[in-house]
């Protein structure tokens, strides 16, 4: 069975490996890491991922833009927002753009684990259309 593929765009090397030590061994598969915006959306159009694990805060285009950009690009794109900004403005704010799940950085494994198998789910659905 295949694996379900992510992409991390965030700019700190130590969230990146941390998610990807998460992910991995509950079964998904990390087919890349982007340090900024523009990096993750040349890498979403080169390896087409199932879920865009996005930060918020990044230097030159943030992950709100680099989100909105991508949504525009591809409607069913799969996008985890993650950002120590947790209020409900930015919950407003991700959901604008287009994205429905944001969890606070520091995640709990269970929390991420539990969305991104509920985000599974979707994209298994999408591909059934």
């Amino acid at each position: 069975m295949k694996k379900t593929t992510i992409i991390v765009v965030d700019d700190s090397p130590f969230t990146s490996k941390q998610l990807k030590d998460v992910v991995e061994e509950n079964g998904y598969e990390v087919i890349g890491y982007a340090k900024n915006g523009e990096e993750g959306i040349a890498m979403y159009d080169q390896l087409h991922p199932d879920i865009v694990i996005l930060d918020i805060i990044m230097p030159g285009i943030d992950g709100l833009e680099t989100a909105e950009i991508l949504m525009k690009k591809d409607p069913d794109a799969t996008i985890l927002m993650l950002s120590s900004l947790c209020d409900s403005g930015t919950l407003e704010e991700v959901r604008s753009v287009g994205v429905k799940y944001l969890i606070p950085k520091p995640w709990e494994d269970e929390v991420l684990l539990a969305t991104l198998d509920m985000l599974k789910k979707h994209c298994e659905e999408h591909k059934e259309d």
